[in-house]
């Protein structure tokens, strides 16, 4: 008897899917080259576990459609007819005021000793004082991150920096609700 299989959907977490569908890890590589870094024991273990493939779309810049339906196609599932894309904000915000920041993390050095930094971020966005900004510098889109933090009801901001390095900005907004 057959095992029963995943249904690939944006929600599916990355390392779910490439734990059901090994053959599926390199089609994402050859897809967007940014997710070479799932070789990585670290990131596997950390990022992929709880990035969803909506998120990943994020990250690698592409859109969730295309990309569920490439990884369809590759396990013979029905092609997904929705146009579902990440809704992450890239243009700058009326609220971004540099003396604003108030606190700043690098996460590159978290990620590299296999730390998740949401466990460090989320308690200091919690106590962040209203009209206030925080800023976090990653080497990808950190999509887990900023969802959770949009779930506080914080506003962000994305800056591609380079092709390596993000910096985002979470705003957390004061009465007048800016």
């Amino acid at each position: 008897m057959e095992k029963q299989q995943l249904i690939i959907s944006p929600k599916t977490k990355v390392l779910q899917l490439i734990e059901t569908y090994p053959q599926l890890e390199q089609v994402l590589i050859d897809y967007v080259p940014a997710f070479k870094k799932l070789k990585n024991p670290i990131l596997r273990n950390t990022v992929a576990k709880v990035a969803t493939l909506q998120q990943a779309a994020g990250v690698g810049g592409v859109k969730v459609s295309e990309l569920i339906n490439r990884l369809r196609k590759e396990v013979g599932q029905e092609l997904f007819a929705d146009d579902i894309e990440s809704a992450y904000n890239t243009t700058k915000p009326a609220w971004f005021d540099a003396n604003l920041v108030t606190q700043e993390l690098d996460v590159r050095p978290m990620l590299e000793a296999g730390e998740h930094p949401v466990n460090q971020v989320i308690p200091e966005l919690h106590k962040m004082p209203a009209g206030r900004i925080y800023k976090l510098i990653a080497p990808f889109l950190p999509a887990p991150l900023i969802e959770k933090a949009l779930s506080l009801k914080l506003q962000h901001w994305v800056v591609k920096e380079q092709e390596e390095l993000f910096t985002v900005y979470f705003y957390k907004p004061g009465q007048s609700g800016q």
